[in-house]
């Protein structure tokens, strides 16, 4: 499901937060399927890397920002089924990549549609927090629309990471 590499960054180069991606550190890359299911995928995938990585404390605000970035990737950014195949319907790709301080998280879908988040106000609402959701656990996010021949766009999350003390 997953690879690993920074082979994946070139790509995401022109929709990430101003970062090095030649001095990342760690990354790892997975394409979910489009079914819901994926986002539980996302969840089990983002685990094992933030373990392999020893950065498994983050993964609760990580974690939930991954699984509105994969829902809003799977409702928003992909064809309509009408007529499609299932096999013919583009996968949703989940990348993680961690600098020494910073860990973004980014997912690729289809769409060149922005993003829009929807009023925070009516916490009632069955549905529409998730980029509210990401702003309060990042602290960072956006969006770039991919060129080239990549269509579709990337929605981004940077979280800051503490540095591990080491024991003296």
């Amino acid at each position: 499901m997953g690879t690993n590499g920074s082979t994946m960054l070139e790509p995401l180069r022109q929709g990430l937060p101003p970062l090095d991606p030649s001095a990342v550190s760690n990354a790892a890359s997975c394409a979910l399927p489009a079914r819901y299911e994926a986002v539980r995928e996302a969840r089990q995938f983002t685990r094992r890397t933030l373990d392999q990585w020893d950065i498994g404390d983050r993964f609760d605000d990580v974690c939930l920002v991954v699984s509105e970035l994969v829902t809003n990737a799977l409702r928003h950014g992909l064809p309509t089924s009408n007529g499609v195949a299932p096999d013919q319907i583009p996968p949703v790709r989940l990348h993680l990549m961690r600098w020494t301080e910073r860990l973004v998280c980014a997912v690729r879908d289809p769409s060149h549609d922005s993003p829009v988040a929807r009023d925070s106000d009516d916490f009632s609402a069955e549905s529409g927090r998730g980029l509210f959701l990401v702003d309060s656990f990042a602290d960072s996010w956006g969006w770039h629309p991919l060129a080239g021949t990549l269509n579709g766009k990337v929605v981004w999350a940077l979280f800051r990471l503490q540095l591990q003390q080491s024991a003296e």
